[in-house]
């Protein structure tokens, strides 16, 4: 592989910050002040825990059922105006969110925000895989997996904020529908980077031919992941035939990738729960959620420069082992005398193994992309990881409903621990890098 030339991450930053870096940081603002609150917002129409982790969780079911058509909206109404539509239909969701008069209203309504969510990722990660280098391609992933990180390090901690001068939880709501107008605004009229690759591309074609020409080379057998492939990939067969091709990589690999987004799933359906159930007040979980993503986001460049000097394996194993062993130490703390210092330590513990892998599952995702397919592959990858993200809030509920929310807790924790178990397996075979 050769080494990037000096700068070439900052110069991603540079380029895709408007259209990419940004939006992502706005939407995982308003969602980060939202999600730690849902529980609340639930509890407070009637729902006991297990129904409120399903209000929390419809978000990431949404993601799941989303990915189907946000695959077709995507080739059919492009990139800047699948995000549009996305944006306007998420607001109104947000408007419903808040005139909601019962339960079944508002999960509806967050579901359909959930839905929305993955028009926004799967374009900007086909895009991204088809335009960045491999050489530097988790840095610049983990940039994006840090705006997510960015938003739940500042997103609860402004929801601590307006709880606190509002006195109302659904102040969050309203915040959320401030970002995705923000997000809106900056999608329709923000600078597209793909238009600049394209216009890239076609200055340097001549200046690439002439190269090709006086050297007489053709084919170097070293792998190209630049202008050379095409803008926009569209796919070339259906997400359930995409699936079929490659379902040994997605079930291998995929499995280990479905699980790491499980125990993230589990993070935010189980954190927030865990605060309401020892009697801890929406203010507080908030501010000890921004707490823990201030950990996480400050990982994030170095979750992307150990996945592209050292390999994948080294930011997804750590991860995994250290959320493992906090969720299955956190499930033995609920009755304790010092239940609420211990889960303080334990939810910024789970920050930190969450932030070592930060931009992991999009760059896995990357790496084992068709060049030919790219974006129905990772249509199909997207929802083997949104699978195992969104089972999990279901898990938890089913768990908290029947046992104790100490036995949901535990179950992360060993479905973290067999997640580490398939990395180790089935990274080396499938990543590029050593």
């Amino acid at each position: 592989m050769r080494t990037p030339p000096g700068g070439a991450a900052a110069e991603a930053i540079r380029q895709y910050w408007p259209m990419v870096y940004a939006p992502t940081a706005l939407y995982s603002m308003g969602q980060g002040a939202l999600i730690p609150v849902l529980p609340s917002i639930a509890t407070a129409q009637g729902a006991n825990l297990g129904l409120a982790a399903l209000v929390a969780g419809a978000i990431l079911i949404g993601q799941l059922c989303g990915n189907l058509p946000a695959g077709w909206l995507v080739a059919r109404a492009g990139e800047r105006r699948a995000m549009i539509i996305a944006s306007v239909i998420s607001v109104i969701s947000v408007a419903g969110m808040l005139l909601a008069p019962n339960l079944a209203t508002l999960t509806a309504c967050v579901f359909i925000v959930g839905m929305c969510a993955s028009a926004f990722a799967l374009a900007r990660h086909a895009f991204m895989t088809v335009r960045v280098p491999l050489a530097y391609r988790a840095r610049a992933l983990a940039l994006v997996g840090g705006s997510f990180r960015l938003g739940t390090f500042t997103g609860p901690v402004i929801a601590a904020g307006l709880i606190w001068v509002f006195g109302d939880a659904k102040s969050t709501i309203w915040f959320f529908g401030a970002a995705l107008i923000a997000v809106g605004l900056l999608v329709t009229f923000g600078p597209d980077p793909e238009e600049r690759a394209l216009a890239a591309e076609q200055r340097q074609a001549p200046n690439l031919c002439a190269a090709t020409s006086d050297t007489g080379t053709g084919d170097t057998g070293e792998a190209i992941t630049g202008p050379i492939r095409t803008p926009r990939a569209r796919p070339r067969t259906g997400l359930f035939r995409t699936i079929w091709n490659h379902r040994g990589v997605l079930i291998r690999l995929g499995f280990a990738a479905s699980s790491l987004a499980s125990v993230r799933a589990g993070r935010q359906a189980i954190i927030p729960l865990w605060g309401v159930s020892i009697g801890l007040d929406a203010a507080t979980i908030s501010l000890l959620v921004g707490i823990a993503g201030a950990i996480e986001f400050s990982l994030f460049y170095a979750s992307g420069q150990v996945m592209d000097r050292f390999g994948r394996l080294w930011a997804t194993v750590p991860s995994q082992l250290v959320m493992a062993l906090s969720f299955l130490a956190l499930a033995f703390t609920h009755d304790s005398d010092d239940a609420s210092m211990w889960f303080g330590v334990f939810a910024i513990a789970v920050g930190v193994g969450n932030g070592l892998s930060s931009g992991a599952l999009l760059t896995l995702g990357s790496d084992v992309a068709p060049a030919d397919n790219t974006a129905a592959f990772l249509g199909a990858w997207r929802t083997f990881t949104d699978a195992g993200a969104a089972s999990t809030p279901l898990v938890v509920a089913g768990l908290t409903t029947m046992f104790s929310l100490s036995i949901a807790t535990g179950a992360v924790g060993v479905v973290a621990l067999a997640g580490a178990g398939a990395f180790m397996r089935w990274v080396p075979r499938y990543s590029p890098t050593r």
